[in-house]
């Protein structure tokens, strides 16, 4: 009786088989898809499995009911019920019509109404998700109205972060502070080097957030040396990580790589359009979380909150959810008049702005520091002059009136000098020639309703 050995080559084959097949399966079978993005030569191009794209598609819940208004007759909300402060000027028919879409966009269907509302009596205030459906009713319009820049006509409603549960899938949190005991082997980790889905199991920032989407930290980071050290914009490696590290968060929360948005050759110098969209998407999610979600904080019960106590806070994957326009598109707001900005009348009556050969002025709303498109256009001038060498630096200067309180005052015309200097530094500005100057108190005793107190001024020198 004989037995038979492998030889040794046939055991390789068969080891370098199975190797190719663990290799081949983490791999994407094709065909797939491909969009230029930009320029040919460019590399601007995305890539798109259709399988993956279908099966996203397939997971998006039906969408609630989304036909037109009813005509605006028969008295208004505010005559019929009590305690309706925002949606009051609708109609009984329209209004009952929004509550109705809200529940089904929010509320646990167990719960239906009865989820924000006392049972006996819907006029109380008593539960905390009515206090908090009313600040996001206002957060909605905001976005709707202020940033168009980022949303367009398209618009968002609960639905579009919701998706019919009580708490979006997608928010963040501030994480546990690092750790700090220097007797530990472990020592300090600087908030990097944990192996966290948030820096895509990379030793990147596992907090890419904060610094972009909670505070003002300027997301363009670029030398002309190597190891930069306070050159330039005073960018520094662990700078350069964190904008990596929010990076990846884009490309994950849009389904897209970097492409869809850069150029390649040129990731600095070249603007697109794509680009533009999404720096404003920056500061409109800046905006919501400071302005909307931070003040709820006391407002949300210990339960709802992060590790830390702050409560939850929106970014890119919030409305994405792994597709580049959210709900592939889908423009529910029109049909909403309540979630429409009632501000817009106001924004459409501040004056245009001056533009002079070595002086723009653009004004602001009442209370805000958010750039109306139509003010923006007054800096094209400036960016003109500068890429012209006609101007050497520009001088921005936010103004304020001198009623009210000093300090808030003085650090809303910062907030909007700020804005304006961001502005120019996104349309092709160089930062290092853009100087803020210190806030300005308007000539004479000003009421805010007044534009020439609520303006900045933009100097070439």
């Amino acid at each position: 009786m004989s037995t038979r050995t492998d030889h040794p080559n046939r055991r390789l084959l068969a080891v370098l088989g199975a190797s190719a097949l663990l290799l081949l399966a983490g791999c994407e079978r094709p065909p797939m898809q491909t969009t230029q993005q930009g320029f040919r030569g460019t590399a601007m191009q995305n890539t798109e499995n259709p399988r993956i794209v279908a099966a996203q598609r397939a997971a998006v819940p039906a969408v609630p009911d989304d036909t037109p208004a009813p005509p605006p007759v028969g008295p208004k909300a505010s005559d019929i019920y009590k305690n309706v402060p925002l949606l009051g000027d609708l109609s009984v028919a329209d209004f009952n019509r929004h509550m109705a879409a809200i529940t089904a966009w929010v509320a646990p269907p167990a719960e239906g109404c009865n989820y924000c509302h006392v049972g006996e009596n819907f006029a109380d205030d008593g539960k905390y998700q009515k206090v908090i459906a009313r600040k996001m009713i206002e957060m909605t319009r905001a976005v709707n109205g202020g940033w168009k820049t980022h949303v367009a006509d398209t618009g968002v409603t609960c639905y579009t972060c919701h998706r019919g549960q009580p708490v979006p899938a997608n928010v963040w949190f501030k994480p546990e502070t690092p750790l700090r005991n220097t007797q530990s082997i472990l020592g300090n980790d600087f908030g990097q080097n944990r192996v966290l889905q948030t820096a895509g199991l990379t030793s990147l920032p596992y907090d890419p957030y904060s610094a972009y989407l909670l505070g003002d930290q300027n997301v363009k980071v670029y030398g002309k040396q190597a190891l930069p050290q306070g050159i330039g914009n005073g960018a520094s490696i662990l700078h350069t990580e964190q904008t990596y590290a929010l990076m990846m968060h884009f490309s994950k929360s849009l389904g897209v790589n970097c492409t869809f948005c850069h150029n390649s050759q040129s990731f600095q110098q070249w603007v697109s359009p794509k680009k533009v969209t999404a720096w404003h998407g920056i500061r409109m999610e800046r905006d919501l979380n400071v302005a909307h979600m931070v003040p709820l904080t006391d407002t949300f019960p210990a339960s709802r909150k992060g590790p830390t106590g702050d409560v939850a806070k929106v970014y890119c994957a919030t409305c994405h959810q792994g597709v580049n326009k959210p709900l592939g598109g889908l423009q529910m707001a029109r049909n909403y008049a309540g979630l429409q900005p009632v501000a817009l009348a106001a924004a459409a009556a501040l004056p245009a702005p001056l533009v002079e050969p070595t002086r723009t002025v653009l004004y602001f709303g009442v209370g805000s520091s958010d750039l109306a498109a139509e003010q923006s256009r007054g800096l094209d001038t400036a960016v003109t002059a500068l890429a012209a060498g006609r101007a050497r630096v520009v001088l921005v200067s936010g103004y304020h009136s001198a009623a009210g309180q000093l300090a808030a005052n003085r650090e809303l015309a910062k907030q909007r000098a700020v804005a304006v200097r961001d502005a120019l530094v996104a349309a092709g500005a160089p930062a290092a020639r853009v100087q803020l100057d210190k806030p300005q108190q308007t000539e004479a005793n000003v009421a805010g309703e007044d534009p020439s107190a609520r303006r900045v001024e933009v100097t070439l020198r």
